[in-house]
């Protein structure tokens, strides 16, 4: 896929945007970069660390000289820089969301805006972009709002030499594009879940480019199929759905002797069914992983969002740097030293520095560095250790939660564990980071016995609310097959377990707080599913526990309760 993503790149790399190419660093990826240079020839390439400040990225006031000559004096920044070249973002899965918001502003723009510090610069800039993706867990990706903007999403693989793709770009400006395979692109968008107006556009560049590849002066079916299967699929949100059985069409009658057989120039353009129909399997082809999954925990953000406000709050000390604010330094907060005399350099020749002094600086120029301290996650596992599958569903809970802490010296995320059985819910293991502790406390846990839904539920939700009482955002995780029959004052009977169980589900939606619901029985079941909705939860069918399946869901889930771009 990769080799076809850089062929077409390399015909329109502006119009296509660039390649998100997410692999380690390797011989692989610096093989394939080589190959799309030689490819591009002598266009100019800049390479680009993900946390470049705005005064390199965009431009701004040039310090040095605007204190040496006592007024504003621009400078250009990479964005500028690199016009009619290829950006290389390395480490994209770091960058922050608003410097790529920074970066897919000017694409769209196509020129680089700065009006600020006394400067103003306005410079027309297109380039192609190339995203070094070295993520290696599933929710460590580049920003989205460059995904959007590029065309291809690949993997590295050895590239053809760079003679194939003369001709096409030669060719490219006159490829024409069919009304019908327009008309089928837009609605395969559709079908597979795709939003964004910007996708269509690109798999029409990609299929124009595909093409001009093949020396053919308009764009034929299989060349949008190839721009589906690279554009299309991987963004899918949903899968297609599945083509209902249909009776063999009857034999066409052979034509009479003295008529020659058609030519396959002849043949005619297929209905906008079977465009859509041949479209849709490109695109089924190419599927991202556990999209059912993935669909699922990403709607996740979108119910969670109205309780994250302070996720990516501010701190005066501490964190990340984010760049400066108007006014004095208080508390424990940093001088911006550099920030300070470009708020001061404007206005230089009209002040008069003290004696003994270069700059003059008053009370408006000071200037205080913030910085962002990333917010913790709490996964909480409450696992139904009742019944005969209580041995297996504890062992791979077990399996997922140690899965989890492996990562959390990274994310500062931390694990609990809360099982319950017989007519009550223990914390079995308290929120921790630290992976020893968790394997000696998950040693030899019980199973087995009745099923106090309710209980559990409540658990959780107390659980939860002390660790965000805590300043960290928590996730529950409840891997049940839905049905209690132990109610929350130790009653016995399924109907009352189940009343109390749907009303602790409804008190954990009430507090907010996310969740994801594992139906294990061996068949989704109804009142598992029924749970999930009165929690709020995502539903996740998983007849066979697998631990791996489980701490994926979990790590997917987390991430979207992080602030974008962290």
């Amino acid at each position: 896929m990769s080799i076809e993503a850089a062929l077409l790149c390399a015909v329109d790399p502006v119009g296509l945007g660039g390649v998100a190419l997410r692999a380690p660093p390797g011989p692989e990826r610096d093989a394939w970069l080589a190959g799309f240079r030689a490819l591009l020839g002598d266009t100019p390439w800049r390479r680009i660390p993900p946390d470049l400040s705005d005064n390199r990225l965009l431009g701004g006031l040039d310090l040095t000289a605007t204190l040496a000559l006592g007024r504003p004096v621009a400078e250009a920044g990479v964005l500028a820089a690199v016009d009619g070249g290829v950006l290389v973002i390395a480490m994209a899965e770091r960058m922050a969301a608003a410097t790529a918001a920074r970066i897919a502003g000017v694409i769209d723009a196509r020129e680089v805006t700065v009006a600020r510090e006394g400067v103003a610069l306005h410079v027309p800039t297109r380039f192609c972009t190339i995203l070094l993706d070295e993520g290696i867990e599933a929710d460590e990706i580049a920003p989205a709002a460059l995904l959007d903007r590029l065309a291809f999403h690949a993997q590295p693989m050895a590239l053809p030499p760079p003679e194939s793709v003369q001709a096409a770009r030669a060719l490219l400006p006159s490829v024409t594009v069919p009304d019908a395979i327009l008309d089928a692109l837009v609605a395969a968008a559709a079908a597979l879940g795709i939003a964004s107006p910007r996708a269509v556009l690109l798999t029409l560049a990609a299929a124009r480019a595909a093409a001009a590849l093949d020396g053919d002066a308009q764009v034929d079916e299989d060349h949008a199929a190839l721009a589906t299967r690279l554009v299309l699929g991987p963004r899918a949100t949903i899968a297609p759905p599945a083509e209902e059985p249909q009776d063999e069409p009857p034999p066409p009658e052979p034509p009479p002797p003295d008529q020659p057989p058609p030519s396959d120039d002849d043949a005619p353009m297929p209905s906008p069914e079977q465009l859509q129909e041949l479209l849709l399997a490109a695109a089924a082809a190419n599927l991202p992983p556990d999209l059912l999954d993935r669909a699922k925990i990403q709607a996740l953000a979108a119910r969670t969002a109205g309780g994250r406000g302070d996720a990516a709050r501010a701190r005066a000390n501490g964190g990340r740097p984010i760049g400066a604010r108007p006014g004095e330094p208080r508390g424990d907060a940093r001088l911006a030293v550099l920030d300070t005399l470009r708020a001061a350099a404007p206005w230089q020749a009209l002040r008069t520095p003290p004696p003994g002094a270069r700059t003059a600086l008053r009370r408006e120029d000071p200037r205080s560095r913030r910085f962002h301290r990333r917010n913790e996650t709490t996964a909480i596992f409450a696992v139904d250790a009742s019944g005969s599958a209580a041995v297996n569903r504890l062992a791979e809970a077990k399996g997922a939660v140690e899965l989890l802490l492996a990562e959390a010296y990274v994310r500062r995320d931390r694990v609990a564990l809360i099982g319950f059985r017989g007519t009550a819910a223990e914390v079995l293991l308290p929120p921790t980071q630290a992976l020893a502790r968790a394997k000696r406390g998950l040693a030899g846990l019980p199973g087995g016995g009745t099923t106090p839904l309710a209980s559990g539920i409540d658990a959780a939700t107390a659980l939860a609310l002390v660790e965000r009482r805590a300043g960290r955002a928590a996730l529950v995780i409840l891997l049940t097959d839905g049905r209690g029959n132990i109610a929350r004052d130790g009653g016995q009977g399924h109907a009352r377990a189940t009343v109390d169980a749907l009303d602790a589900a409804r008190q954990l939606r009430a507090a907010g707080i996310a969740a994801i619901l594992l139906d294990t029985a061996p068949r989704a079941q109804p009142a598992a599913r029924t749970l999930a909705e009165a929690a709020g939860a995502i539903y996740l069918p998983m007849p066979m526990a697998d631990a791996t399946r489980m701490s994926r869901a979990a790590s997917a889930a987390a991430a979207t309760l992080r602030p974008a771009g962290r």
